[in-house]
């Protein structure tokens, strides 16, 4: 007997159809954990939509800094009407430098989801438009999350922002969006002193705080985990240890200049060769974000986050992304290299030259 996914009406919930063929592949633990944030993401942007006060403004953003895309904003705004209708609007190509403008493809998957070519919509202007009533939210929300997604190419709702002003332009308190960061005055820190860079603002939940930048990289892990920072694993050099099946990810902290390593083990007790070069080039080139490398006899996986204006967003995104590719590269390459994972001891090294070293398990 297989369930269904149903919303209480006999019909899928809006977040299912953010699946896909390629999301829901065996295996693909990484996928995983990206598809949840999505539907997250989808599934509280549905619940603040239908609360939204007539005249809301709501602005959520690929943020340009953690992306790469420079001077390209791309935009989605939703705005509350009088008569219960949700209005949004998508960038399109004349408010895009060339070099970052949608192509004929990107512009067809526009049009696919629901959205009016720029000008259509009355009052669209330069915009893709899109008009709802607010007991189309769910809907609205899909489409707003597979356009970021798919066609703005955001890997991850941790790189969308979001604010919802009035229509006075005062900020509107409105809950969090998944994983995406809200931007408000009280993320910029105070008085302009140079330890403000490691003193930055870390939001958990609606609660913001203001804490040295190893304590707040301690705060945002232990809310990922669903626990406190007094019962995070930590070793003497004060990194934080997570494990991930038969991997050991660790959370370091480094302070010149203001750095998260977040990085694994992911083999040791192993014989270099071209042939690994070759194999952890490739992986790293198919990764979102991060390197493979090999050091002496063990082969590291590490995604770094700026602690300069952190964003603890960044950082759990790196320690989702890490934790499920730790667990299944140590399998891949020990089944084709050997050597020994992290908690796995029956594992036997690479056979190594005469006179040859081996590390052992150690940072």
């Amino acid at each position: 007997m297989t369930a269904e996914l149903t919303d209480g009406t006999g019909s899928p919930p809006a977040e299912a159809l953010l699946l896909d063929e390629e999301d829901t592949a065996a295996g693909a633990d990484l996928k995983g954990k990206v598809r949840e944030a999505w539907q997250d993401f989808a599934r509280t942007l549905a619940a603040v939509l239908r609360q939204l006060a007539p005249g809301t403004i709501l602005d959520v953003t690929l943020d340009p800094t953690a992306s790469g895309t420079g001077d390209a904003v791309y935009e989605v705004r939703i705005t509350a009407g009088e008569s219960g209708e949700l209005t949004a609007l998508a960038v399109a190509n004349a408010l895009l430098p060339e070099g970052y403008r949608l192509d004929r493809n990107a512009v067809g998957a526009l049009v696919a989801l629901g959205w009016s070519p720029p000008g259509v919509l009355d009052s669209s202007g330069n915009f893709f438009g899109l008009r709802l009533p607010v007991s189309d939210s769910s809907r609205l929300a899909v489409v707003v999350s597979r356009t970021l997604r798919d066609v703005y190419g955001a890997p991850h709702p941790a790189f969308l922002t979001y604010e919802a002003t009035g229509r006075d332009g005062d900020a509107v308190h409105i809950p969090a969006l998944g994983a995406a960061r809200l931007l408000s005055a009280e993320e910029v820190d105070e008085g302009g002193d140079e330890a403000a860079t490691d003193r930055a603002v870390v939001r958990l939940g609606d609660d913001v705080v203001k804490l040295p930048l190893a304590d707040q990289v301690a705060a945002v892990v232990a809310t990922l985990l669903k626990t406190t920072p007094d019962a995070l694993t930590m070793d003497p050099d004060g990194d934080i240890g997570i494990r991930a099946g038969s991997a050991m990810v660790f959370v370091r902290v480094r302070d010149n200049p203001p750095l998260i390593d977040v990085f694994s083990p992911i083999l040791t007790e192993i014989q270099p060769s071209q042939q690994l070069y070759v194999k952890l080039s490739e992986l790293t080139n198919r990764m979102p974000i991060g390197r493979l490398y090999c050091t002496g006899d063990t082969v590291w996986a590490s995604v770094p986050v700026f602690g300069r204006d952190f964003q603890p967003t960044h950082l759990m995104l790196a320690v989702q992304v890490m934790t499920g590719l730790a667990d299944e590269l140590d399998d891949r390459l020990h089944g084709e290299f050997g050597g020994r994972r992290f908690f796995s001891e029956g594992d036997k090294p690479a056979s190594i030259g005469k006179g040859g070293e081996r590390t052992g398990m150690y940072l």
